[in-house]
């Protein structure tokens, strides 16, 4: 007796497929529940501790014109900056001009190292910037203006 071959088509195979699934499914009950609950318990925790801790929520705050900047704490403050190159300066007089008139005086300086040495004999308002690219700077607060409190001197191991 001659068997007769049916066609292999995709609605065949996805029955067969589906039917395989289901049956291993069936075979490993434990497994299958495992598979439902798990991604329903991490979820239940999930909701629950976004519960516990909500989002803060903040009032909108008001278009308003601030105070203008008190200048007397920048009197005769001396900013020097490195590298000298067309964009620091365009930067730094855009600074002393638009923002800080009449307060700040800026100085130039070819590299750090001179910039270092010209703040030794400086008074106590000196302030470096150091440009790394044109995108990026560095303040300096040179340390005869930083107080040293002998808090953070003694040793905590006592």
């Amino acid at each position: 007796m001659a068997t007769a071959i049916r066609e292999v088509g995709v609605w065949r195979q996805t029955r067969t497929l589906l039917l395989k699934n289901y049956l291993i499914k069936c075979r490993t009950k434990k497994s299958s529940v495992q598979e439902i609950l798990f991604p329903l318990f991490f979820l239940f925790w999930l909701i629950l501790i976004s519960m516990m801790h909500p989002n803060k929520k903040y009032e909108e705050v008001p278009d308003m014109e601030l105070n203008s900047m008190d200048k007397s704490i920048l009197s005769n403050l001396i900013l020097g900056y490195t590298p000298a190159t067309n964009i620091t300066r365009n930067i730094m007089q855009k600074v002393s001009t638009d923002h800080l008139s009449n307060v700040i005086i800026t100085e130039e300086y070819a590299n750090e190292k001179e910039l270092l040495a010209s703040s030794l004999f400086k008074t106590n308002n000196f302030v470096g910037v150091f440009f790394k690219d044109f995108m990026s700077y560095e303040l300096r607060i040179f340390p005869d203006m930083i107080p040293v409190s002998p808090i953070y001197m003694n040793s905590r191991g006592k």
